[in-house]
């Protein structure tokens, strides 16, 4: 009837919180956001596993559903054929039937044994129609379990959902924060340098002029996304034509939830680059790690995974040469960086 999987939710910490907490400093206000966007890939990942299983329960609803309606299709038509046979051949206790195939035996022991061939006639299509009766009903409790797992997963991603949405709103809310403060603190900083001015062009007989404050800090502007760099030689055909893939990918935009062609999340990119090379792969970082097999750091290949946290929450694409090409998180287009830039590696699959 299908495979049946399951998804466990777990509430992260600060995730059932209504509001966001309020930050003083724009330094604590951007940690704050940095924060929530970690637990929001965290439970991005949840939601995208969740919609894989989600679609696995539907269609084993379908399969179960087309088990039960062939199941009762091959009783209605067995139960008719069988009994109509039964009723023709010879009916319990009808006298009439017996004396016909009496008068039409050649003998008693024909007889005899023609009356018996009939109640094993009867005694055999009773069988067969207990037995695809019950087949029946397996197929109907197998439906109506399909039908409860489909919507316990509906009922897992609707959770993770929401609380996907709330993190979007508290990252929301602390960038504003940043901002707003940061604009605060740079009026507080001009105002104070033009106090100091003030003070200076109104001072008689300085032997030296006051030092000026210091200017607020102009933010500088973010380095752009690193080229993307020929794959090293190594791995099967498939996995360089997934590397090729994923380096072509390098600056597009990380979405939580995107698959491409133009924005992804983690394991988004690494599900488009094996798909391109003609392998399928759950959009669920913790799903990938389940898959391929397991190498070690020393057996690395371009294409092979690394995986990122525990419960997992993060996936990269092995290029070589310590490299690896990740959608890393918000805010922060695809891009190629060391394998240890993301701390401490959980585990690592070969896809092909």
């Amino acid at each position: 009837m299908g495979t049946t999987a399951s998804l466990t939710l777990a509430l992260l910490p600060g995730t059932a919180t209504a509001d966001p907490e309020q930050a003083d400093t724009a330094a604590q206000a951007a940690r704050l956001a940095a924060e929530a966007g970690h637990r929001l890939e965290v439970v991005s990942e949840q939601v995208n596993e969740a919609r894989e299983v989600l679609g696995q329960q539907q269609a084993a609803v379908e399969e179960a559903d087309r088990a039960a309606a062939d199941a009762q299709s091959q009783l209605d038509a067995l139960d008719g054929r069988l009994r109509e046979v039964a009723r023709s051949a010879y009916t319990a206790g009808d006298s009439m039937a017996e004396l016909d195939l009496l008068m039409t035996s050649d003998s008693a022991e024909d007889f005899v044994s023609s009356l018996a061939t009939l109640d094993q006639i009867a005694g055999h299509t009773t069988d067969v129609l207990a037995e695809v009766g019950e087949a029946a009903a397996d197929a109907r409790q197998a439906q109506a379990d399909a039908d409860e797992a489909e919507a316990a997963a509906q009922r897992t991603l609707d959770d993770l959902s929401a609380q996907e949405d709330r993190l979007q709103d508290d990252i929301a809310d602390y960038q504003e924060q940043v901002a707003a403060l940061t604009a605060a603190e740079q009026e507080a900083a001009a105002a104070a340098q033009r106090a100091l001015a003030a003070q200076q062009a109104g001072s008689v007989g300085q032997s030296a002029p006051v030092a000026a404050g210091p200017a607020p800090v102009a933010s500088a502007p973010a380095p752009a996304a690193a080229a993307p760099a020929p794959a090293p030689a190594g791995g099967s055909g498939a996995a360089q034509t997934a590397v090729q893939t994923a380096l072509a990918q390098v600056g597009d935009a990380y979405v939580w939830g995107a698959g491409g062609p133009d924005a992804f999340d983690c394991s988004g990119l690494t599900q488009y680059a094996y798909a391109a090379a003609g392998i399928s792969l759950p959009h669920s970082s913790r799903m990938q790690s389940q898959t391929g097999t397991a190498v070690s750091r020393s057996e690395l290949q371009p294409g092979d995974l690394i995986f990122y946290f525990s419960p997992v929450s993060h996936v990269s694409m092995y290029i070589g040469n310590g490299q690896m090409v990740h959608a890393s998180t918000s805010s922060e287009p695809v891009k190629v960086v060391s394998v240890d830039s993301m701390g401490g590696i959980t585990a690592m699959r070969r896809i092909a």
